[in-house]
């Protein structure tokens, strides 16, 4: 009795628990509109996009034999975010203005990335006066302004 009991009960307690689950999961972000689809379409996107993934499975390669302190480790998960926030800077991108970018507006992007990278591990070990830490920044600036150059179309 007690059997047909619990197998009638739980059936009823994972309904209504991924019910519980399905309404908590109801606030994922809207559909992106074509124009973000158009630019995720794009050589420079797809650029960005292959150095983070890159990235990412060569972190998760190392994270089997380190652990989040590790100084690679943390310069990866930088890097990691910087990747992600050129992303979003294409998405932010006017659709009109999706001729510019390019497979090369994506390699400067990645390539500043990369530079920022290594000039925050510079950071850690040295101060702002320190000459590899003034020309790592100044490389940065340049690919900066290189890319500001494209976006703006100056």
């Amino acid at each position: 009795m007690k059997l047909s009991k619990i197998a009638f009960i739980l059936p009823l307690i994972c309904l209504f628990a991924s019910f519980g689950f399905a309404q908590t999961n109801t606030k994922t972000k809207p559909i992106p509109p074509a124009a973000s689809n158009q630019i995720k379409l794009s050589p420079a996107y797809a650029e960005v996009l292959l150095r983070k993934t890159e990235l990412l499975s060569e972190l998760e390669a190392l994270l089997i034999e380190y652990t989040d302190e590790f100084p690679k480790v943390k310069e990866m998960r930088f890097e990691s975010g910087l990747l992600q926030k050129e992303l979003d800077r294409l998405l932010a991108v006017n659709a009109a203005d999706g001729s510019k970018l390019s497979a090369a507006l994506g390699k400067l992007m990645v390539r500043k990335c990369e530079l920022n990278a290594g000039l925050w591990s510079l950071q850690q070990q040295f101060n702002d006066q320190h000459p590899d830490v003034k020309r790592a920044k100044r490389k940065s600036e340049l690919f900066e302004a290189a890319i500001n150059d494209i976006l703006q179309g100056k």
